[in-house]
């Protein structure tokens, strides 16, 4: 495992944490896309299947346990314990514009035509446009908590690093997954006007607001 990969684990694990904690820290679930969180629980659930199948490492097999416990978690806090302080007036992203396509386009193009491949690609696919919905309620709401952003900024920081992580392994261990790479990158875009919004505004202490 080289360095981006690590630090791009450890980026979406803080991620997922700066989140639990400030849903469970607050007792409330304001500005969160109960939406979005559901689409990245149903991204662990379909990509990690293989762990009744395959064993890689105890790394390996912890991180994805730790994801799937945590996205659930996320779920519950929201849809339930918390369900008082959701704002699904605002969460309105039509999510089955995502689910439907995405699961069409993993059924076409994979890298072989079999039950736990063809999952493991729809969440590839899914995650890449899982965070739509979170996006589209700061557009609706008009800004978004800080602590928010943060959490915003390391699933982009996640996903960015592990962009250069398939650039080491392709210069260096001769390793190239296109799915992977096409969907990381679509991720990464939107991301972008995110992070310049992040570095310009949230550092200095404003508050972060996306078009509409």
């Amino acid at each position: 495992m080289n360095i981006f990969r690590l630090t791009g684990d450890l980026s979406h694990l803080a991620a997922i944490v700066i989140l639990l904690l400030k849903i469970w820290k607050t007792r409330s679930c304001a500005g969160i896309s109960g939406k979005s969180q559901l689409l990245f629980a149903l991204v662990f659930t379909t990509r990690y299947l293989d762990l009744f199948t395959s064993f890689i490492s105890l790394y390996n097999t912890s991180m994805k346990l730790i994801y799937i416990a945590c996205s659930y978690a996320t779920v519950y806090l929201i849809y339930m314990k918390f369900k008082a302080t959701y704002d699904g007036n605002h969460d309105t992203f039509r999510v089955e514009f995502l689910v439907v396509p995405v699961g069409g386009l993993s059924f076409l193009v994979n890298h072989d035509f079999s039950p736990l491949e063809i999952l493991w690609t729809f969440s590839i696919y899914l995650e890449s446009v899982a965070i739509l919905p979170q996006l589209f309620m700061i557009s609706k709401t008009g800004e978004a908590e800080t602590i928010t952003t943060h959490y915003l900024f390391f699933q982009g920081l996640y996903r960015a690093l592990y962009l250069v992580n398939w650039i080491w392994r392709f210069y260096f261990e001769g390793f190239f997954d296109l799915i992977a790479v096409v969907a990381g990158v679509v991720q990464t875009i939107l991301y972008c006007d995110f992070f310049y919004l992040y570095i310009t505004k949230v550092l200095k202490g404003k508050k972060l607001s996306l078009p509409a």
